[in-house]
Parts: structure tokens; C-alpha cells; sequence
């Protein structure tokens, strides 16, 4: 990923897009064939030359033009046809079309991450598919699930992300080769849609003299969504890992230390640093936003978000998805402490179903719902078994004999859904994913 972002990939992109362009100008008539040939010897035989940052930054410092000092470098080599390289184009050709092509490069390393991501999610939620622990909401204990479903939500949020990244991708991925203020008036549109072919882009429909920045909105949006899902993640394992609840934890290497006072610590440093990680990507949205609005047919004002989110962006958020997929793949699980944990409010997590069971025995629901939650207050004020403090209720007792109430406080039906909700997650996803590598 930082490759990518690398001022030499940057320049050799600029060499491609100028020699495509080129290459279309030989075709149309309009540069001659032996400027193109110089063209292709120079890169051939003088490419680390032509994309030394150190000689550009050089030439720079004099021009205060970044292009300008490019194609100035770039001429030492090509020799007296240069002067056909860049022949109708403007700095934004070269720049908007070079950060497209940057941009796929990345998203496809993200695409990548997002496999192992999801292949990781896939094998540990089936390892825990029927791993029933309680699930919680605003963390305080609700009613049982299973570890494995909560893995399984997280697998389809990041199927999510997965098309999402692909779309931001199809919608990045456009070209712009239209002089000054996007009218063609000095290149032929021709020349345009040769180079974004070779580079595997589309041309853009209308480009202003740039290519329109709801698309790199879009983009960075999208990423910050993605990191969203890694911090959600990444919050879930912190949690479960905390001493009071300790249901499931990083893994611990042999040799690692968790504190250098406390020797006993085992700390979640690696999703700690995701939720940070995850900051930084989401840093770039609100600026990605404002780029939008540029004064006419361009200004440069969103250059220099760009060129400190692109890469700040795509490589945070590379290490935290590869990270991510590491910390799935080894995470420890304890179902012994899950258990434990479902069994500590003595039974309260089955108050629904002792509800329900008195409605159905002709009870009103509000009545129902008072009994229980005064039943269920004196287990939170004085501790012992639901179950037992719900024998002793006499509207509950004239309603329910004591083995339906024992008989309710089972977590085997909890379970009865889950085929289902898994066939729902993963096998509905393969046909989906199939539809996005056609895209």
C-alpha cells in the first residue's frame, strides 16, 4: 500500500498516461510516430531516471510546479520530440487521472483485506455456531444467543463493506483527458478515451477541467464506513476480554508482557489500536466532504487534503483490516465463561418467556409484565434463583405448575433459529459476492 502512494509510482503513472496520450495523438495524425518511439526508448532504457523523486524535486524547487518539473526531467531523456509529449493536455489530465488510478490500486489491496477479513469471521462462526453465551443490550444482560451469531452479524456488515468497496471502486475509477476546462478545444476526445482503456478507467461524462470530487467523497466515505465496522468489532472483543466478563481475549504470545510494572496483565492492546486506527481513517471524511465545492471549473484547495488522506487513509486502514483478520483468526474463546457469565443474575435472562407463558395462560400482558418485573427486582436486590422466587409468586403458581416453569428456563430453544439465520448470512452472501467480482 505505501508503494502505491510512493512518489515513484506516481511518476510512472505520469509516464503512462503521457505515452498513452501520446500513442493516441501518433494514431489520430497529430504526433509522429518517431516521437513515440523516443518516447518508449526513454522508458525502456532510463525509467529509474525519469521517476527519481530526488531530480524532480530539484527541478521543482525552481518551477514550483510539480508537472512542469516532470515533464522538464522526463525531456532530457525523450530528447527533441518532447515536444509532442503533453501535447494538448493539462496538469489536471495527468494528476486526477494518476490519483484515479492510485486509488483502484488501493481499493483492490482493501477488497483483498475484506477476503481475509470475512474468510476469518466465516471459520470462527461456525466453530461457535451453537457456543451459547448471553447477549446483551446496553450492556447489561438480555437473553442467550450464541457466540457464533455474533460473529455471523459481524460477517454481514463486512459483506456490506465488501460492496460498498466495490462500488467506490467503480465509481473512482475514471479518467479525465480534456484540456483546459474540460472542452476538448486542444485534444481530441479520442485521446481521452484510449488512455483511460490502457489504464482500465472510463472517461469521465463532464469534467470541468478536474474530475468532480463527489466521486472521491464517495471514495473516503466509504472507508470511513469500513473502519466503522472495524472499531465496532474491535469495542465487542475489548469488551468480552475485560476481567468481569473474560468470554473471549487476544491472544497472548509466549514471552509477551502486558505491563511493565503489573506482570499479570493481559491487555487487548491490538483492538485498542484498531479503534484508534479507526479515528484516523475517519479523519478524512469531513474533508473528503468539503472538497465537493470547488470556485468554477477548478481551484486546487482539495489537493492538499488528498495528498495527505489518500495515503494516510488507505494505509491505516490496510494494517487495521490485516490486523483485524489476524486478531479473528487467533482470538481465544472461553465458553465455560459464558456460561458462567448467562448464569449469573440466577436465571433472569428467561423473564420473556415466563411472561409470555402467563399471557398465553390467559393472563394480561400488562399484569404479567408487573409480576415478572417485580419478581425479577427482588432477584436484582437480594441475588438467588428466578426460578424460585417465581414458585413462591401465587399469581404465577395458579397459572404455571412448577415443572412449566422449570421447563422454561432451558437454553436449547434459543438455538432453533440459527441454521436458519446462518443460511441467511452465508449462503445468500456467495451469490452476491459472485455478482460483485462480475462488476
Amino acid at each position: 500500500m505505501e508503494k502505491i502512494w510512493a512518489p515513484e509510482n506516481r511518476y510512472k503513472i505520469w509516464f503512462d498516461i503521457e505515452l498513452y496520450a501520446l500513442e493516441s495523438q501518433v494514431k489520430l495524425g497529430l504526433a509522429p510516430q518517431k516521437a513515440l518511439t523516443d518516447m518508449k526508448r526513454a522508458g525502456n532504457i532510463s525509467m529509474s531516471k525519469i521517476v527519481d523523486s530526488k531530480r524532480i524535486e530539484k527541478i521543482e524547487s525552481k518551477t514550483r510546479h510539480d508537472v512542469i518539473a516532470f515533464l522538464t526531467n522526463l525531456a532530457t531523456y525523450v530528447g527533441e520530440n518532447s515536444r509532442f509529449v503533453h501535447q494538448g493536455l493539462t496538469s489536471s489530465d495527468v494528476l486526477d487521472t494518476c490519483l484515479a488510478v492510485q486509488m483502484t490500486q488501493a481499493t483492490d489491496i482493501l477488497i483483498k483485506d475484506l477476503d481475509s477479513v470475512l474468510s476469518s469471521l466465516k471459520n470462527r462462526a461456525y466453530e461457535h455456531k451453537n457456543t451459547i453465551c448471553v447477549g446483551r443490550s446496553h450492556g447489561i444482560h438480555a437473553e442467550p444467543t450464541t457466540f457464533g451469531l455474533k460473529l455471523a452479524g459481524h460477517y454481514a456488515e463486512f459483506r456490506r463493506n465488501y460492496s460498498r468497496l466495490i462500488q467506490a471502486r467503480n465509481e473512482i475509477a475514471t479518467c479525465a483527458i480534456s484540456g483546459p476546462v474540460g472542452t476538448y478545444s486542444s485534444v481530441n476526445y479520442k485521446v481521452e478515451k484510449h488512455v483511460a482503456k490502457c489504464l482500465g478507467l472510463k472517461p469521465e461524462p463532464v469534467s470541468t477541467q478536474i474530475i468532480p470530487r463527489d466521486r472521491h467523497a464517495a471514495w473516503f466515505s466509504t472507508l470511513g464506513v469500513v473502519a466503522g465496522s472495524v472499531e465496532r468489532l474491535a469495542i465487542e472483543i475489548r469488551h468480552l476480554q475485560r476481567t468481569e466478563v473474560r468470554e473471549a481475549e487476544e491472544f497472548f504470545a509466549e514471552g509477551q508482557k502486558g505491563s511493565s510494572a503489573m506482570p499479570h496483565k493481559r491487555n487487548p492492546i491490538l483492538t485498542e489500536n484498531l479503534t484508534g486506527l479507526a479515528r484516523i481513517v475517519r479523519a478524512s471524511v469531513i474533508p473528503s466532504l468539503e472538497n465537493i465545492a470547488l470556485w468554477h471549473e477548478r481551484d486546487i484547495s482539495h489537493s492538499s487534503v488528498e495528498r495527505v488522506f489518500s495515503p494516510d487513509a488507505s494505509i491505516a486502514l490496510d494494517f487495521a483490516l490485516v490486523r483485524l483478520a489476524d486478531v479473528i483468526q487467533n482470538l481465544v474463546v472461553y465458553p465455560q465463561n459464558m456460561h458462567a457469565n448467562m448464569e449469573r443474575l440466577g436465571g433472569l435472562i428467561y423473564s420473556q418467556k415466563i411472561m409470555l407463558a402467563l399471557v398465553e395462560s390467559g393472563m394480561s400482558r400488562e399484569k404479567a409484565y408487573k409480576i415478572v418485573q417485580r419478581t425479577s427486582n427482588n432477584v436484582w436486590k437480594n441475588g438467588g434463583a428466578f426460578e424460585d422466587y417465581l414458585n413462591r409468586e401465587p399469581d404465577v403458581y395458579k397459572c404455571l405448575s412448577k415443572t412449566q416453569i422449570h421447563k422454561l428456563f432451558q437454553s436449547d430453544p434459543y438455538l432453533k433459529n440459527v441454521n436458519t439465520i446462518f443460511k441467511r448470512v452465508f449462503e445468500e452472501s456467495k451469490g452476491k459476492q459472485r455478482r460483485n467480482k462480475k462488476l
